[in-house]
């Protein structure tokens, strides 16, 4: 499989991956090569920190968790108006911090990094959970919360509750875990690749899938997700190769039979 160098994925991951930078400077690069060349970065940070001293300024308990959880709720979704959209949510601007801070609008992922940041203000010490399929926050194991319905609490029946709906899958303790910040980039750049699908802005996915494959370059769903844009943006000896590499990772998984299908069509238009 013969892989096309692309310059931006590899400024990506070198800043990704460099420690120096942190999880807000890392999610404002991904913006900046994606959609906003001109992004002043240090615009947004300057944005969170003062919405990070607002909320200071407001809290009189400083030990009580549910109390700072009360305010930081307060603040963000009220005074604030911030909050996710169930309407357009494909939306591949709702991917990127600094659009979710001047629109106030965002997805489970990028309202809760905003979440989790504007909280150290206050000194709560909130983490990022990687939920399947909507990303939540947590404080230690008392409370879990979902800043894409403003900040609401969730409880087993809840969680439950979404996976019934999104997934069809049981609940398990991990589900809960903490994620680190690569594993946050990550699910950043697949839900931007399936916006840009659900857009047709298939280059664009492509250079997603390049992103999470730098990564994760054995991740098989990945490796026939880029196979499918290939094959749309007609590229069909890279579809075939990357269709062909996802059939020898999961031989037996269970969109065989339309994977086989898809690459049998490839083949008949590339021998007409």
């Amino acid at each position: 499989m013969n892989v096309k160098f692309d310059p931006l994925v590899a400024e990506w991951i070198a800043f990704a991956r460099n420690p120096s930078y942190n999880l807000i400077e890392k999610c404002l690069k991904f913006a900046q090569l994606l959609e906003y060349p001109d992004l002043d970065m240090e615009q947004y940070i300057g944005a969170i920190r003062k919405m990070g001293l607002s909320l200071r300024e407001t809290v009189t308990d400083v030990k009580n968790p549910t109390y700072l959880v009360s305010m930081l709720n307060e603040y963000l979704f009220g005074d604030l108006g911030l909050g996710g959209d169930d309407e357009d949510y494909f939306n591949p601007k709702y991917n990127f911090l600094n659009e979710v801070i001047e629109c106030k609008r965002g997805i489970p992922i990028t309202l809760t990094i905003l979440y989790v940041e504007v909280a150290k203000f206050i000194g709560l010490d909130l983490r990022i959970v990687g939920f399947p399929g909507h990303i939540l926050a947590k404080y230690g194991e008392e409370m879990i919360l979902d800043p894409f319905y403003g900040g609401s609490l969730r409880d087993a029946d809840d969680l439950q509750a979404m996976l019934d709906e999104s997934l069809g899958i049981e609940f398990r303790p991990e589900h809960l875990d903490e994620i680190g910040t690569e594993q946050i980039l990550v699910r950043m750049a697949r839900n931007l690749k399936n916006s840009y699908m659900q857009s047709y802005v298939y280059d664009k996915a492509v250079r997603c899938a390049d992103m999470v494959l730098a990564i994760e370059p054995e991740s098989a769903t990945d490796i026939r997700d880029k196979g499918i844009l290939e094959s749309r943006l007609l590229h069909h000896d890279a579809a075939l190769g990357y269709l062909n590499r996802y059939l020898e990772m999961r031989p037996n998984a269970e969109d065989v039979d339309h994977v086989l299908e898809m690459i049998r069509n490839i083949k008949t238009k590339t021998s007409r």
